[in-house]
């Protein structure tokens, strides 16, 4: 496993993290997690070099931080470094212009969340807290500011991040001028590349740590997914991949496994989406989501791999297919 520093707090990030929406099951976006499942995957991660665990308190309402709380007390917590994050109050991904933050952040909001972290991940101080969703409308309000020092002065958070809403990836800019925000989180992929030129040279000229997001699109860019594919009950991806995106999905993924086929450095389409990632050295590290072990090992041994080369850089540029099947939907990763 490689490690990267992230941005402005130092702190030595593995490549490869871990995404835990799916960790655990939540009713109203992922189901079919078992803990046995979940805690052997997660295990065997962090047992072979993987060091970022990124969870949120909406993840299973609160069931992934406990989960997570439970399994490392197996292993040396104080090898891990932890990202949560706070459920807007008004449960509204992602956060509407005009909504004022006292609906979505006030300050025992923000408070009653850390604390509840804390105690879900039997833990004293975490290392990144971050606003599940933002408007970069708030940034002249003060009581989020004050909040925010005083949980840090508190040596309950040690760094503050956001996470951007949906494809709104520079609606975070204002709030990293503060030098209040060290981290941000955004949706970033082999087809979402709108990033590259909006947020990374902000990033790299301030030092702000990037953690990339849906890196394979919500399960799109593994080329496990077609027109033929049926969600089961429950999983939201059926929203996100309606029919006739799963066709246009289906032409694109075809167009990209051929690139897979004829390489001599890549063995899965998988591997291509989650290396094309690691190519820019604005990512600190990149968070799949995973439960099941055989995904995981695929993920972190990715790390391993050399860089890919600038032709092929250059090839995939030409896949970029910026849409965003999230919408106004009450979810977002």
């Amino acid at each position: 496993m490689q490690y990267r520093k992230l941005g402005k707090t130092n702190l030595l990030i593995s490549e490869i993290g871990y995404g835990t929406w799916q960790f655990a099951n939540d009713e109203d976006c992922w189901v079919g997690s078992t803990r046995k499942e979940s805690e052997k995957s997660l295990l065997y991660a962090i047992d072979n070099g993987l060091n970022f665990i990124d969870t949120a308190r909406s993840y299973g309402d609160g069931l992934a931080e406990k989960w997570i709380g439970e399994i490392i007390k197996k292993r040396n917590k104080a090898n891990l470094i932890i990202a949560s994050k706070i459920l807007p109050k008004n449960w509204q991904w992602p956060a509407r212009p005009g909504t004022s933050i006292q609906e979505v952040f006030p300050k025992d909001h923000i408070v009653n969340q850390v604390n509840d972290s804390l105690k879900a991940l039997n833990i004293e101080a975490i290392e990144i807290m971050m606003f599940h969703v933002w408007l970069d409308e708030w940034v002249d309000q003060d009581e989020w500011k004050e909040v925010i020092q005083d949980l840090t002065k508190a040596g309950k958070v040690k760094f503050w991040g956001i996470s951007t809403n949906n494809h709104e990836s520079t609606n975070c800019i204002k709030a990293c001028e503060t030098g209040l925000i060290s981290v941000v989180e955004t949706i970033f992929n082999l087809f979402y590349q709108e990033p590259i030129n909006s947020l990374f040279p902000f990033a790299k000229n301030n030092n702000i740590g990037l953690i990339a997001r849906v890196p394979l699109d919500e399960g799109g860019l593994t080329g496990n997914i077609n027109s033929k594919t049926a969600f089961s009950e429950g999983d939201f991806r059926s929203s996100y991949f309606t029919s006739n995106r799963l066709v246009e999905l289906e032409k694109r993924i075809a167009e990209l496994k051929k690139i897979v086929n004829k390489s001599d450095e890549i063995e899965s389409l998988t591997e291509l989406a989650l290396r094309f990632i690691l190519h820019f050295d604005e990512i600190s590290t990149v968070i799949p989501g995973m439960r099941r072990l055989d995904h995981v090992k695929e993920n972190i041994s990715t790390s391993s791999k050399s860089p890919l080369s600038v032709q092929l850089i250059e090839e995939l540029f030409k896949h970029s297919w910026n849409r965003n099947f999230y919408g106004g939907n009450s979810w977002e990763e």
